[in-house]
C-alpha cells in the first residue's frame, strides 16, 4: 500500500466542540482544512497523469490519421480536465479559507470568515466525493469543527450569525478560485489539435 493511500485512510482526529480561547480550535480548522488541500492535491496528480496518458493516445491516433479514435480520446480527455479543474478551484478556495483564518484577530473578524467557510465547504462537498471519495469523513469533520466554532464564537460574543452575507461571500471566494483554476489549466496543460478542439469542448 502506497504512503499516499495509507494518509488518505488515516484515522481522522474527532472534533470536540470548542471552549476557551478560538486561537487553538482556529489553528486546528487551519490544519484540517490542509489536510483536505493535501487530498485534493493527491487526486489531481492522479488526474494529470490520466490527462498525460490520453493526450498521448491523442497524438498517437493522429500520427496514425485515426481521427474518429482521436475525438473519442479527446472527449475522455475533456471529462478528465473538468474534474481537474473541479478540483483546482476546490483546492483554491480551501487555501484562501485557510490563509484568512490566518489573519483573524477578533470575534466579529472570525465569522465574518467562518461563516463563508462553512457555505464552501457544504457546496463543494458534493462534488469533491465524487473524484475523491476517501475524503468524504475529512470534510465531514471539517465542517463539524467550524459550525461548532462558530455557534461558540457568534453566542460568546453576543453576535448574530448572518448566513445570507456569508453564502454571497462564499461564491466570491468560490467565482474567484475557478477563475484562478481556469487560468492554471491552461498554462498547465497542453492544448488540443484544432480540428479536434471544433468538436470537443475542454
Amino acid at each position: 500500500m502506497s504512503k499516499f493511500v495509507k494518509k488518505w485512510e488515516a484515522k481522522e482526529e474527532k472534533v470536540s466542540p470548542p471552549s476557551g480561547p478560538l486561537k487553538p480550535h482556529i489553528e486546528n480548522a487551519i490544519r484540517l482544512i490542509q489536510a483536505q488541500a493535501q487530498r485534493l492535491e493527491f487526486a489531481s496528480a492522479r488526474l494529470a497523469e490520466k490527462d498525460k496518458t490520453l493526450f498521448s493516445k491523442i497524438v498517437d491516433a493522429f500520427t496514425k490519421h485515426d481521427r474518429q479514435k482521436a475525438i473519442i480520446y479527446a472527449n475522455e480527455l475533456a471529462e478528465i480536465r473538468k474534474l481537474e479543474k473541479k478540483l483546482l478551484q476546490v483546492k483554491l478556495a480551501l487555501e484562501t479559507i485557510a490563509l484568512r483564518l490566518t489573519t483573524v484577530r477578533d470575534f466579529g473578524d472570525f465569522l465574518h470568515v467562518v461563516t463563508p467557510a462553512i457555505s464552501i465547504v457544504k457546496s463543494i462537498q458534493p462534488s469533491v466525493l465524487q473524484v475523491v471519495p476517501e475524503a468524504e469523513k475529512g470534510f465531514t469533520t471539517l465542517s463539524e469543527s467550524l459550525y461548532s466554532l462558530v455557534t461558540e464564537a457568534g453566542a460568546g460574543a453576543g453576535l448574530n450569525v448572518s448566513f445570507e452575507t456569508a453564502n454571497e461571500e462564499a461564491m466570491k471566494i468560490l467565482n474567484e478560485a475557478a477563475v484562478a483554476a481556469e487560468q492554471k489549466i491552461k498554462e498547465k496543460l497542453p492544448e488540443l489539435p484544432e480540428d479536434v478542439k471544433e468538436e470537443v469542448k475542454i
